[in-house]
């Protein structure tokens, strides 16, 4: 039988228990379901650095990603979220939530949020990647010794059987089949010729993210907003 808890919301940030998987859907109630990605799906695990990020995504839907910190293929099937210390004790250094990817598009930061006219970084463009319903992890995946991140990919059969941030790491022979997938990708979205792709080296960018542990403990690069 399906158990869960009550959301509890306080100032724009909730918390969720459940002891299966469950959907968070856009009213804020907990759809009762238990869901996991297929083992095949290419994930890509991204930086929530505050709760309101989280609130954009549970209710209207996406995420975004500036462009000049972009991951090199934005055209996954499932976006995990990484969580940094803004979201307190019950969230933080974790990836609880994941969401299904429905598409994605560029645009400005000022028509992303529109509240925010005189920004800064107000013209700046940013992949605006649409999501389904937020989906929560019955036992969520933590950090260990992860504190600041970069983008990671991963693929489903890793992200379904991951207790702590180690075990989503793409390792040896895995890592030419899913450069293979994320090729693919990138050619059919039209990101990159064949020729820029070659088939037998992986592209240093993408094996940073592909699991240097190394680059990805404490003290690695991340990029941070004052939102």
């Amino acid at each position: 039988m399906f158990e869960y808890s009550m959301i509890i919301s306080l100032k724009g940030r909730f918390r969720v228990k459940c002891l299966q998987s469950c959907a968070l859907g856009r009213s804020g109630k907990l759809i009762q379901m238990t869901f996991l990605p297929p083992d095949s799906a290419l994930i890509l695990v991204g930086v929530m650095t505050q709760p309101r990020d989280l609130e954009i995504a549970r209710l209207f839907g996406w995420y975004r990603i500036p462009l000049r910190f972009a991951p090199k293929v934005v055209n996954v099937d499932y976006l995990a979220f990484y969580h940094t210390a803004a979201f307190g004790e019950d969230l933080r250094w974790q990836i609880r939530y994941f969401a299904e990817v429905s598409g994605h598009e560029l645009t400005t930061r000022a028509e992303l949020l529109l509240d925010q006219p005189d920004h800064p970084r107000a013209n700046e463009e940013y992949y605006k990647i649409q999501i389904g319903p937020l989906h929560a992890l019955a036992n969520p995946i933590r950090s260990e010794n992860w504190r600041r991140i970069t983008f990671l990919y991963t693929t489903g059969a890793l992200f379904n059987r991951a207790m702590t941030g180690n075990d989503l790491v793409v390792r040896s022979e895995e890592r030419d089949v899913l450069w293979r997938t994320l090729r693919e990708r990138a050619e059919n979205s039209g990101m990159y010729q064949s020729k820029e792709t070659p088939d037998f080296s992986i592209d240093p960018a993408i094996l940073f993210m592909l699991g240097d542990l190394d680059h990805l403990a404490e003290g690695g690069s991340f990029y941070m907003e004052d939102e």
